[in-house]
């Protein structure tokens, strides 16, 4: 019935489509899931511990409304956001396009959500119901005269409340956020994070950061943000984002717009990705894999790429609710046909 709904959802635009299957997630209309996960599964990610290493990404749940719901689905994990500190409408609409020919999306929606208020209110309800880790995804406005201010402030203001922290420096349609990503500003903006976290580290435990990064890197870079990743102390880097690359085998009639790319074209890009930086990070950081992730197998080479969890989000908008319970069912024979006792054993 839930893949039903989300197949009738698919007629409708991408947007309004969105809306509508948030508010019935709020109004407790999502799938449930009746059985423990399969102990194969259990997994963890620096700190956290899961039941499987099916996360939700950022972007679905921006004003967390439903990552209790995402939950009781059966993703090990969900990220709320990207939050801002002030309420911003994001780009002008039509600003979500899906590619069905290609099983992907393009997005320039621009960091469009309620602001650090609101989303404080609503996280707190949602952490009281959650059976399971629930993370904060934050970012900066697009007219900050202090984007990295705007970081902090985040941290602060929800600070006690997420499982985990993503610093989002990587999304393509905020212009020059990508910019962050270079290495004195990333200096910069993890030398003042981590100031506020040791201070607000002496009344509650801190919880583990992540560093939600671009598919589209040179070695350099990666190199780079590996660096100042460890030197910091950040916990793990999620890679990574939407491209901003237009692969030639795209199809679609959309393919052309503006904005991030999501979806099964970013698989081949983001897992390279990934692998190049679990070499240079040589197991000192937590590494996340997202980007086009739709079968257990998808799943399966993240984790041998370096991954000791993923993400994902695109693959439910073509694959409805229950593609949650088939990767990981998916996966969980995977691991067993290889000999694997658990996906701490895959990883690398």
């Amino acid at each position: 019935m839930h893949d039903l709904a989300s197949t009738l959802l698919r007629h409708l635009p991408a947007e309004p489509a969105h809306r509508l299957g948030l508010q019935a997630l709020r109004a407790g209309l999502g799938p449930g899931q009746r059985h423990a996960d399969d102990a194969v599964l259990r997994t963890q990610a620096g700190p956290l511990h899961l039941p499987n290493p099916l996360g939700l990404a950022a972007g679905f749940d921006k004003d967390a409304l439903a990552g209790a719901a995402m939950l009781r689905a059966g993703f090990g994990w969900a990220e709320c956001g990207t939050v801002t500190p002030l309420p911003q409408a994001g780009n002008a609409r039509p600003r979500l396009f899906r590619l069905h020919q290609d099983q992907a999306v393009i997005n320039r929606m621009g960091f469009n959500n309620a602001g650090l208020e609101r989303f404080r209110r609503n996280f707190a309800r949602q952490k009281a119901r959650a059976r399971g880790a629930l993370g904060a995804n934050i970012g900066a406005n697009k007219d900050s005269a202090d984007r990295i201010g705007d970081y902090v402030t985040g941290l602060k203001a929800l600070w006690g409340l997420p499982d985990w922290f993503t610093i989002n420096i990587s999304s393509p349609n905020t212009p020059g956020l990508r910019a962050l990503q270079g290495k004195g500003a990333l200096e910069d903006l993890l030398g003042r994070l981590m100031e506020a976290r040791a201070s607000l580290g002496k009344e509650q435990p801190s919880p583990p950061f992540f560093l939600k990064i671009a598919p589209d890197l040179e070695e350099a870079q990666i190199v780079q943000i590996c660096t100042a990743a460890c030197t910091f102390g950040v916990d793990g880097l999620i890679i990574g984002n939407t491209t901003l690359d237009r692969p030639a085998s795209l199809r679609s009639r959309h393919r052309n717009q503006a904005g991030g790319l999501s979806g099964r074209p970013l698989f081949a890009r983001s897992t390279d990705i990934l692998r190049r930086f679990a070499e240079a990070s040589e197991g000192r950081l937590v590494l996340i894999g997202a980007g086009g992730i739709a079968s257990g197998a998808d799943a399966f080479a993240k984790l041998r790429a370096g991954a000791s969890a993923v993400q994902l989000y695109t693959g439910l908008v073509y694959h409805g609710p229950s593609l949650v319970q088939r990767i990981k069912s998916e996966l969980a024979q995977i691991l067993r046909a290889e000999g694997f006792a658990s996906v701490q054993d895959a990883v690398g």
